[in-house]
């Protein structure tokens, strides 16, 4: 199901220079199995469950870098994002707040003096509201205006509406940046990381979670991996993320393996079989009740520290 160029003009592009490393050694590595032309809001929302479908995909012969090409203009995907309401990634806050601070302890010992953490795609500003509570300056930017919206009515939060890429901020005024399954969304990546070291004082720290599509997980699930999916432009490996952090002038500090913490009831209606299960207003309480976690290792979780450049 290759996209052509003229089937949509003016929303897509095709990529020449690798949106991780700047390279230029392309080459086709997956064809796409979904029409890219009728994307819409509800498929590229946090809590969609459409795993399997693919954009075409190039790969990078430079550092393994696997992105979408042709790729979605940025005006255009951000005009889909903005429109986006998701409801069901909030009533998750319990178990997204659990993973969370586990980021907000390694950001603590990386970067003793606190000062202005930035949240780039903060959602309904769970994260930002975590990090308020332990001395942390709050700050962000989020595309979709219902998550900006709630984030300031129910948390009180400062929380921008907008393009990161484009957004208006002080060079070297903050401590932190967090980009939590975010750089995976952008078709600007290199740019993306670039406006976060700027964004950046000296020494200042940026966390980065992304899916890792080489990952035993991954292999295994084949197919129906669960980052396989509408909204995600592109996969990094460990090679490609190096790669896209130093070209910014970043140096890695600490590497983990991310832990989702979900309720047994979103799980369950992520998967159609078992959606019939949780029908009904009391089961539906028994188990959002219920926490698990997933550690399956299948996404990274990168923290880089700010160097001079020379």
């Amino acid at each position: 199901m290759s996209l052509q160029l003229d089937q949509a003009p003016g929303r897509f592009e095709r990529v020449e220079l690798c949106p991780a490393c700047a390279g230029s050694h392309l080459r086709p590595w997956r064809k796409g199995n979904f029409d890219v032309t009728r994307l819409d809001k509800d498929q590229i929302k946090i809590t969609d469950s459409e795993y399997g479908k693919i954009w075409d995909l190039s790969v990078c012969a430079d550092c393994g870098h696997i992105f979408a090409d042709p790729s979605p203009k940025p005006e255009f995907i951000f005009s889909l994002y903005r429109q986006v309401e998701d409801p069901a990634y909030d009533a998750e806050a319990e178990g997204r707040a659990h993973n969370f601070r586990g980021i907000l302890d390694n950001l603590d010992a990386l970067v003793p003096e606190r000062g202005r953490l930035f949240d780039v795609g903060a959602a309904t500003g769970i994260l930002l509201d975590l990090a308020r509570g332990r001395g942390w300056t709050p700050d962000g930017i989020e595309a979709s205006a219902w998550a900006v919206d709630f984030a300031r009515r129910t948390r009180g939060l400062p929380l921008r509406q907008g393009y990161f890429e484009e957004a208006r901020t002080e060079p070297a005024s903050c401590r932190a940046v967090t980009m939590i399954d975010f750089i995976e969304h952008t078709p600007k990546p290199r740019e993306a990381v670039a406006r976060a070291y700027d964004l950046l004082a000296p020494g200042g720290v940026i966390c980065l979670v992304t899916p890792d599509i080489h990952s035993l997980a991954a292999r295994l699930a084949g197919k129906r991996w669960w980052h396989l999916r509408p909204g995600h432009l592109a996969y990094f490996s460990k090679r490609s993320l190096a790669a896209l952090l130093a070209g910014a002038g970043f140096t890695i500090i600490r590497r983990k393996r991310y832990a989702w913490t979900f309720s047994a009831h979103y799980l369950l209606t992520r998967i159609g079989a078992f959606r019939p299960l949780v029908r009904g207003r009391r089961t539906a309480l028994f188990f959002k009740r219920i926490s698990i976690k997933l550690a399956l290792g299948d996404s990274f979780e990168i923290y880089a520290r700010k160097e001079p450049r020379t």
